[in-house]
């Protein structure tokens, strides 16, 4: 750590120093530290509500349940998305029970006040009844913080929480080039996973599993830790980048050809056998030929797009719970929320989505094919479908480590420089708890 990267900037000068605060296996699974995480934590973050475009029409909603709290996104008549708890202000019944809807007014179920778009009271049963006269316009929803950004909704239970954009720095310019705002959700998978949040999180905050848990990978993504780019961001993000499109430097043939990346290099008109013992050189072959094909292939995203983004993998792991890993041609959300009541279970949810290309109606995703168009969300029982073949295979881990923690071989995790984002991670979660 420390040395040049192939980003050109240095590692150094996104390498916070760490105190080595021991991580202990109780976080995993106590209780108390679910309640101090919902007391310290998840009332001070934005959260990920959903995808600006289920809200075509004024008065469309989706609704995202954390925990036990529930929070609608409603589209406004001026365009814009204000977020809404899901509790009527009368006697607290909770409003609306779909997670994606759309309606002029929304009905209580209980005694049918019914509530504007915009969070008003605008109708009572009995209104003359009330001591201090009609309550129609003097009584609104609680409303949160909302704002938008790369084509989703976001939240917070913080009032004073830093503007959206701040908080999430330096994404919101970095990953300007892809156009987000236009892709679309093709898969929305949500799952009940036996393992603790934070088992995910420490997955996703480090490449070194990666040779032994996704070994297919290194076909075409270049595993080595010292040919790729770790960064970590004063606003707690971090990020890596892996290039892409060429073999892993760990193998001891790198220049064998292997699927899938010669199907790619023939996708794009380049002859896979011509790259047989120079298979490292596919990676900028394909950079020019994305460059010279893509626009009369309707890839318009390909012009805003750095060279390295047309080829490589860039994973963000956003503080504290969400994962963006950026592909060339589309990216993946990866969630991870604690569970409403068990601190060893946790609500996994795997988003893939996609650019708009003429002529597409069929796309590959990470569970295989389907169409080219917005996915409903898909409910698995953990064990019984995929998740992704990846998360599959990241999940399978996350279980059987989530019961290793109990053990009293476990006294603490010892960990590689290039785990030293999980190090990180944990101390940002300890500071929340004692702040």
């Amino acid at each position: 750590m420390g040395v040049e990267t192939f980003m050109g900037a240095r590692v150094a000068d996104f390498d916070p120093p760490v105190r080595g605060d021991a991580i202990t296996a109780d976080r995993y699974y106590s209780a108390a530290w679910m309640q101090r995480e919902w007391d310290r934590l998840w009332g001070r973050i934005w959260h990920l509500g959903g995808v600006v475009s289920a809200l075509e029409e004024t008065g469309d909603y989706v609704v995202h349940n954390f925990m036990r709290e529930s929070v609608m996104m409603i589209r406004q008549a001026d365009g814009s998305v204000k977020a809404f708890y899901n509790a009527c202000k009368h006697r607290g019944n909770r409003l609306v029970w779909s997670e994606m809807g759309g309606a002029d007014v929304i009905t209580c179920s209980y005694h049918g006040w019914q509530w504007a778009p915009d969070g008003e009271l605008v109708h009572v049963q009995d209104a003359e009844d009330f001591p201090g006269g009609n309550p129609c316009g003097k009584v609104r929803l609680k409303e949160l913080r909302c704002e938008t950004w790369g084509g989703f909704i976001w939240y917070s239970m913080d009032p004073d929480i830093a503007p959206l954009v701040e908080w999430l720095a330096p994404l919101p310019g970095q990953l300007i080039g892809y156009g987000m705002e236009a892709m679309v959700r093709v898969l929305h998978v949500s799952c009940d996973v036996p393992c603790n949040w934070k088992i995910i999180r420490d997955n996703f905050n480090e490449s070194y599993h990666l040779p032994t848990l996704h070994p297919e990978l290194a076909t075409f993504i270049d595993d080595d830790y010292t040919d790729t780019s770790f960064e970590m961001y004063p606003s707690g993000h971090n990020r890596m980048v892996q290039k892409g499109c060429q073999p892993s430097g760990r193998l001891d043939l790198p220049d064998v050809l292997e699927a899938p990346l010669d199907d790619l290099l023939g996708a794009w008109e380049l002859d896979p056998i011509a790259f047989h013992g120079r298979a490292r050189e596919a990676r900028l072959a394909l950079q020019r030929q994305k460059r010279a094909l893509g626009p009369a292939r309707g890839f318009k995203h390909h012009d805003s797009m750095t060279d390295s983004q047309l080829t490589d993998y860039y994973h963000y792991t956003l503080w504290p719970n969400v994962t963006i890993t950026m592909s060339p041609d589309g990216f993946q959300i990866l969630r991870s929320e604690p569970h409403p009541t068990d601190p060893e279970r946790c609500i996994f949810e795997h988003w893939y989505m996609m650019p708009p290309v003429p002529g597409r109606s069929d796309v590959i995703t990470p569970v295989g094919m389907v169409p080219f168009a917005p996915a409903e969300k898909d409910t698995v029982v953990y064990g019984t479908r995929s998740l992704g073949y990846v998360a599959d295979q990241d999940m399978s881990i996350a279980v059987g480590q989530q019961q290793g923690l109990h053990s009293h071989g476990y006294d603490g995790a010892h960990l590689s420089g290039q785990e030293k984002r999980i190090q990180r991670f944990h101390e940002l979660l300890d500071d929340f708890l004692k702040a």
